[in-house]
């Protein structure tokens, strides 16, 4: 630690800090454009000007400088630092007259008015006239995709955008050209931006030079009601805010958790709003003749009662859907409880993961934030880059921080960093487990060995046969020891472990997923939201949920639910967080939240479930469940568990791992009916057409 004197408060600090850090330790307030704490430094906008006692006659960008760079007093004090002398008033005053030179008079048609930076620190650092008479430089605006508007006359040149793509994102298609008054940002050929991570550069962009482009002209900040939410796009629960006018989402903007997504989301997640107002269901229907008909609450619970009644407790069954809240999967699992059946299943995909193999054997038990602790990684059957891209973004951020041997595999694709690829399939795990690969040594010889198990690799029907694999190999290299547990499981459903929590798996004789949607199999089959599944003709369906998407179109029956945003539900992320998702608006319509209509349903088929409000629901639940009322804490596995895994064992096939997720932009109801991933997702395909080519 180093001592060092703010403002007259002497304060200590480690040597590392940057003098705007240690400004900040103080409590001194230091404005800045370009500087940002998690991209490198760039020292271009020269707002963080402070004055440094006893140093250069002129002031000191303060992100630039070191606290180790400073030197002592004559007689061995403490270095001395201003931040509000007459020096640094009349710097910072100059250095906002340069930067308003050109900058055009938009705000009040600018996006980003209202939450602008450049507005608030020329409100409090600049000066009220303008000496400058001349005509203000004009700049192109550029085509960078469907997600990023730009405005680049706004543009002050401080390169967040640059460092982003570049050193986070790992897709370098931003750059700057020329220099001086003719420096432009661009992506050199105009083509479209190939992140996932790409909508972080609009929270970065310190003006309005890079703004939302469906967002645009939408609202003015001042307008929404801001709520604080989890995502469910994916499996690891960034925390998000959703904005909200009237009943309407209209954005959707990361939070800072630096235990998940850090600040940054993913452009799913992002941009999926658009999604939450299209095709959605708002009444319940009924299908007579062979075609949907609108119907009433009571005509619907009654064709619903009359099937179940009629049918024996073996031949009904539920299948719980990739988005469902924990809250509504419980009220389903005590239905079917009441209804005597044993078929159940919240594993839609077909997954190998059973809780009967520990809680260990299916979380990502390194934690997201322990990747930043691996010294070697190993990623099996999966595509972290689209299965989640925050966390590809961390792995990225660990490669960068230091040296890591990474191996993959695996479909050979562009992660964003360097890998080993070891081989496609199974045989190559299997090599790894008997030692007769080199990959195998470089993770024994690791101190905190990582392996990364992906759903590509557990949704096959050998999934059991590799997950047994996977867990003997890290059992063998010591990825399981005292204080580190590097089997990790990556979900790419938000509802994958709170279900395998609740014990969402068929009972004594049940069936399974694939199994329930099966020809004739079952007489009565309930989707939670289960979209994802293909069932065959036979069973009398009852789909919950959103969209008219897979589900409504297979439906007997449809009862309209509440999307994510529009309920008040508990995730489990893929680390085994317990994250609270809040309501910020209404469901359109007659549509309701799905436990309320399992429990009006109840009462019609006779079976009355225990609660009669979400209150008395979570009661219940934290009863039977006690983990899941310890809001934002991380459930851990006994690492135990894994020796029985491991020693399953099975016969696995040649075939070659493959993603679970197809499409990025397209993988849920919402993001299906949403035009802009839609308008993503064709150009994604089209650039990897050309790539192909």
């Amino acid at each position: 630690m180093a001592k060092i004197i703010v403002d007259g408060k002497e304060i200590d600090v480690p040597a590392e800090f940057t003098l705007l850090q240690a400004c900040e330790e103080a409590g001194a307030e230091i404005p800045r454009f370009c500087y940002h704490e998690r991209l490198s430094i760039a020292g271009n906008c020269r707002m963080c000007l402070v004055e440094v006692k006893g140093g250069p006659p002129k002031p000191v960008a303060s992100c630039a400088m070191g606290v180790r760079d400073l030197r002592p007093g004559p007689n061995g004090e403490p270095p001395v630092v201003f931040t509000r002398s007459p020096m640094v008033k009349r710097a910072r005053e100059g250095v906002m007259e340069f930067l308003l030179i050109n900058h055009p008079l938009d705000c009040p048609i600018c996006d980003q008015g209202g939450e602008c930076d450049l507005q608030d620190q020329a409100m409090a650092y600049g000066v009220d006239t303008s000496r400058y008479a001349e005509n203000k430089r004009a700049v192109e605006d550029k085509y960078i995709g469907p997600l990023v508007k730009t405005s680049m006359n706004r543009c002050i040149h401080c390169t967040r955008c640059i460092r982003f793509t570049t050193e986070v994102a790992g897709v370098p298609d931003l750059g700057a050209i020329g220099r001086g008054e003719d420096m432009e940002i661009t992506t050199y050929l105009e083509h479209a931006m190939r992140s996932e991570l790409q909508g972080n550069v609009i929270d970065l962009c310190p003006v309005g030079a890079l703004t939302s482009k469906p967002y645009a002209f939408q609202a003015r900040p001042w307008e929404l009601t801001k709520t604080e939410s989890i995502d469910v796009m994916d499996g690891l629960g960034s925390a998000i805010r959703v904005d909200a006018r009237g009943r309407e989402v209209m954005r959707i903007l990361p939070r800072t958790n630096d235990a998940v997504n850090e600040e940054w989301i993913s452009d799913k997640t992002r941009f999926i709003w658009d999604g939450l107002r299209r095709q959605r269901l708002d009444r319940p229907y009924l299908r007579e003749n062979g075609k949907l008909r609108p119907a009433s609450w009571n005509e619907a619970f009654a064709a619903i009662a009359m099937k179940v009644k009629a049918a024996k407790p073996e031949r009904i069954g539920a299948i719980v859907g990739d988005l469902a809240s924990v809250e509504d999967s419980f009220a389903l699992k005590l239905l079917m409880e009441k209804l005597g059946s044993a078929n159940i299943d919240g594993r839609g995909d077909g997954t190998a993961l059973d809780p009967k193999g520990g809680r260990a054997s299916y979380l990502f038990n390194a934690t997201i934030a322990g990747i930043d602790d691996a010294d070697a990684i190993l990623i099996v059957g999966s595509n972290p880059r689209i299965e989640g891209s925050v966390l590809n973004a961390r792995i990225r951020k660990r490669w960068r921080s230091g040296p890591v041997s990474i191996g993959l595999i695996g479909e050979a694709v562009d992660l964003t960093y360097p890998y080993e690829y070891l081989g496609a399939g199974p045989a190559t795990l299997t090599d790894l487990v008997n030692g007769d690969h080199s990959f195998t040594k470089v993770l024994a010889e690791a101190k905190r060995p990582l392996i990364i198990l992906g759903q590509g690799a557990l949704t096959r029907a050998d999934g059991a046969a590799v997950q047994a694999l996977a867990a003997k190999l890290a059992l063998a290299v010591g990825a399981v020891k005292d204080g580190w547990n590097g089997f990790s499981v990556l979900h790419t459903a938000a509802s994958r472990v709170g279900s395998l929590e609740l014990g969402l798996v068929p009972g004594e004789g049940g069936l399974d997923a694939r199994a329930m949607a099966g020809a004739d199999a079952l007489d009565v089959l309930f989707l939670l939201g289960a979209d994802e599944a293909e069932v065959a003709p036979g069973a009398f369906v009852v789909y919950q949920g959103t969209h008219g998407d897979n589900g409504a179109h297979r439906a007997d029956v449809i009862l309209p639910g509440a999307a994510y945003t529009e309920k008040s539900g508990t995730y489990v992320n893929t680390e085994g967080r317990v994250q609270l998702a809040n309501r910020a608006a209404f469901p359109p319509g007659d549509a309701r939240e799905d436990w309320a209509i399992l429990r009006a349903l109840s009462d019609v088929i006779g079976q009355r479930l225990p609660f009669d409000s979400l209150s008395q629901l979570r009661q219940t639940l934290y009863a039977t469940y006690p983990e899941f009322a310890d809001i934002d804490s991380v459930l851990v596995g006994d690492p135990a568990g894994l020796a029985a895994v491991a020693a399953a064992g099975g016969a696995v096939s040649e075939a070659a791992f493959v993603s679970a997720v197809n499409d990025f932009y397209l993988t849920n109801p919402i993001a299906r009916a949403s035009t802009v991933m839609a308008e993503c997702s064709a150009l994604a395909l089209g650039v990897v057409r050309q790539a192909a080519e």
